[in-house]
């Protein structure tokens, strides 16, 4: 599994591995607001002004943290807020006095969501004419807000219709890709479509009646602090438990991802090898949570339709306790169920570490070409004092690359949403020696450069960065930092996400006053500086562009900076003192020129951008049919061409796994590897690595019948080894002239 799925499925489905929480008195939250505004006006790097404007943004924000697609508040309802709250909110939460109207707007929501979940049981009742040409838009983000609750309810009637309509289609679908492979239905012990949907609401309502202040505190101080900008945040106690383990990758908890089920029980979705629940052995993929005993006192709580960050607060907890799961067997089965007892303990998320790669190519005159490939998934470290750096890592990587006699080295930062600044610091002299990496200046205009550590380069070979819309904040910034020296070719998506904003936590407790209660009083995540490339440019909104620009399935979502509320602006300042590379020794014309023509001739690529044409399309017109015939038309046509283009991929993808068997050998090196000393161990792509983690087995997705990539490398991962290629080919051998060429092997 690849660690952006697995990261992803982390995130996703809220694992329960977080680090251990201590529930106790909390703090008071009006005061914990007034604070909050104190260390926004003194620290974030905007200095906006506490007044009725940034008041009323704040009321925008919130309305728009609760009701996203302008669907449970009126108008009247927004307009009583504006007059009521509009130009106060900055005024009540200097006064601690902001968790009244907070309140307020928030139990209107829920009186909302009330009545809209009566009425989704009145309108699941009707009898739907699939056949009328009614239609809904895609998104509502800047939709007006209906009238009154009339409309409301029609809002409500549509996009039930299309909910039920959007569940039908997909059982047809996959039951006819079932009856064609000669596999099981797995849709056939599935709820009548009506009821799923009614699960939905019920479980919607239930999540947002379960709701205390603290909640109701998170949700408004999240949104007063996203008026400053989109990256400072408030996080209460929970989230900077998950924060911090997400940046040193050791949790502690049972090791096990969970997923939440449509009638409310949680599903054990995924099993993280030799974690706590893994050596128990007696906890199973696909089975299903419904009570937990989070201290062993013997009393278990009923968890159906709990919300899953609370479930998670369940399982979860200190080092060496007992935690015990009353367990039922997977949907769909028979049994009886279980009580488990797991004791907790640190469970290391492996594949979200650093990890190498080598490909031995074959070359055409019979030699063959060593190609070093390090994945970093984020800048991780442990800042509460640990051993883990993804510095230290990397390091250790590159030197036993080095003694592996690579060629020269890509470094894939797809994915990488950033880290830690200090580690990026120190990263980017490995490839560049001393000298600025980034300048970073404060809100009084200060700008103070971070140098490398003062020593000559680990690796100077030929080098390329492999980049993505998802890679941000840090990986910007080496990304930036090599490209300024010269001393990489940056391949991938046009930019990056564009983020250049530094932030900084810190612990509102701590400014509470003297005898006050400061129990999970949260933290304010706030932006402090921002950073800048060596040459002058901040990344901000603009990202990294690439030398080498591919295709990209990105290009047509809205991912980046410039798509966040209230995102700073581009800027330059002066360039900081550095002796970079000669550029002339990128051969970027040449890479340019062989790189479009292999991307022009590519079906991949071809594919990938038809894709996008029509994605981009379909979010101009903003619009779904609720038409039966018309979306089965539709789908009729996309089914059409996904069997050609899996045909024609299919026999295209055999010729090229034959050539890469004859052509390219590879090799893993993972940080286990190193610690045991193991030389680099020869491997298969085509599998699916279960390492670090096994994950339930999804029967509807194993319908997909597209062939998967030849030898593991999607599009961009193959274009961007031909590109490293291309590079070493021209500093081995300089061309004269710039002609376009075809590159060797991994085709």
């Amino acid at each position: 599994m690849s660690s952006f799925l697995f990261r992803h499925a982390v995130a996703a489905a809220a694992v329960a591995l977080v680090a251990p929480t201590v529930q106790a008195a909390q703090a008071d939250f009006n005061e914990v607001g007034r604070q909050m505004g104190i260390m926004l006006q003194n620290a974030h790097f905007a200095r906006l002004p506490f007044n009725a404007e940034t008041s009323r943004r704040f009321l925008a924000d919130y309305l728009k943290e609760l009701d996203p697609n302008r669907i449970y508040f009126t108008q009247p309802d927004v307009d009583r807020f504006q007059r009521e709250y509009g130009d106060q909110l900055y005024r009540l939460l200097m006064q601690a006095n902001s968790l009244k109207a907070a309140t307020d707007i928030y139990r209107t929501y829920q009186q909302r969501v009330e009545a809209q979940s009566v009425a989704a049981k009145e309108i699941l009742k009707e009898n739907f004419d699939f056949t009328a040409n009614e239609s809904l838009q895609r998104t509502r983000k800047d939709a007006p807000w209906p009238r009154d609750a009339a409309e409301a309810k029609n809002l409500l009637r549509l996009q039930i219709k299309d909910a039920l309509l959007s569940e039908s289609l997909r059982r047809e679908t996959l039951a006819k890709m079932a009856k064609e492979q000669g596999k099981p239905d797995p849709t056939a012990d599935d709820r009548d479509p009506k009821e799923k949907v009614a699960l939905r609401y019920e479980r919607f309502l239930l999540n947002v009646r379960d709701t205390d202040e603290e909640d109701i505190a998170d949700e408004f101080f999240s949104a007063v602090s996203r008026a400053f900008d989109p990256h400072t945040e408030y996080m209460s106690f929970r989230e900077m438990s998950r924060f911090r383990d997400s940046m040193k990758n050791e949790l502690v908890g049972i090791g096990a991802l969970l997923a939440m089920e449509d009638d409310g029980a949680t599903k054990i979705s995924g099993i993280v090898v030799n974690g706590p629940a893994d050596k128990e052995g007696s906890l199973k993929l696909n089975e299903r949570i419904v009570a937990v005993d989070s201290n062993n006192t013997g009393e278990m709580t009923d968890i159906l339709f709990m919300k899953q960050d609370k479930v998670v607060d369940m399982i979860r907890g200190k080092e060496g306790q007992i935690v015990r799961l009353k367990v039922e067997p997977p949907t769909g089965t028979t049994g009886t169920p279980k009580i488990v007892s797991i004791r907790r303990g640190k469970v290391e998320m492996k594949d979200s570490q650093a990890s190498a790669e080598i490909l031995e190519v074959a070359k055409p005159d019979g030699g063959k070409r060593r190609l070093g490939w390090i994945t970093l998934p984020s800048f991780y470290v442990d800042s509460e004092g640990g051993e883990v750096r993804c510095s230290v890592d990397v390091e250790r990587l590159l030197r036993r690359l080095n003694e592996e006699k690579i060629d020269g080295l890509m470094l894939d930062l797809r994915n990488n949403g950033g880290g830690s600044l200090e580690e990026v610091r120190r990263m980017t002299g490995f490839f560049t020696g001393s000298g600025p990496v980034v300048q970073e200046k404060n809100t009084l205009g200060q700008v103070q450069v971070q140098d490398a550590d003062d020593y000559r380069p680990i690796y100077t070979g030929p080098m390329a960065v492999l980049i993505d819309k998802t890679s941000a904040s840090a990986s910007e910034i080496l990304a930036g930092a090599l490209q300024d020296y010269n001393r990489a070719v940056i391949v991938g998506a046009s930019s990056t996400f564009g983020k250049g904003t530094v932030q900084q936590p810190m612990d509102i407790g701590a400014m509470l006053p003297f005898f006050a209660n400061r129990e999970r009083a949260g933290f304010l995540k706030a932006t402090i500086r921002k950073f800048y490339r060596p040459s002058g440019s901040s990344t901000q909104l603009e990202g990294v562009a690439a030398d080498v620009a591919l295709p990209s399935i990105t290009d047509s979502i809205e991912i980046g900076e410039k798509f966040l509320d209230h995102a700073f602006p581009h800027d330059r300042i002066r360039p900081a003192t550095f002796a970079p590379y000669p550029k002339e020794k990128l051969f970027l014309s040449t890479l340019n020129e062989r790189s479009q023509a292999r991307v022009k001739a590519s079906r991949d690529f071809g594919y990938l951008i038809a894709d996008n044409a029509r994605a981009k399309a379909k979010q101009q017109e903003n619009k779904v049919s609720l038409n039966l015939d018309e979306r089965r038309k539709e789908l009729a046509g996309l089914e059409i061409e996904r069997r050609e283009r899996n045909a024609e991929s299919r026999e295209r993808f055999k010729a090229v796994q034959a050539e890469d068997a004859k052509t390219i050998k590879f090799l893993k090196l993972t940080l286990d590897d190193l610690e045991q000393a193991k030389a680099p161990h020869e491997f298969d792509p085509n599998k699916e690595d279960e390492d670090y983690v096994r994950v339930a087995k999804d029967e509807a997705a194993d319908l997909d019948d597209s062939p998967k990539w030849p030898s593991g490398m999607d599009p961009a991962k193959r274009e961007g080894l031909m590109v490293l290629q291309d590079l070493i080919e021209a500093t081995a051998n300089p061309p004269v002239a710039n002609v376009a060429g075809q590159g060797t092997a991994v085709r």
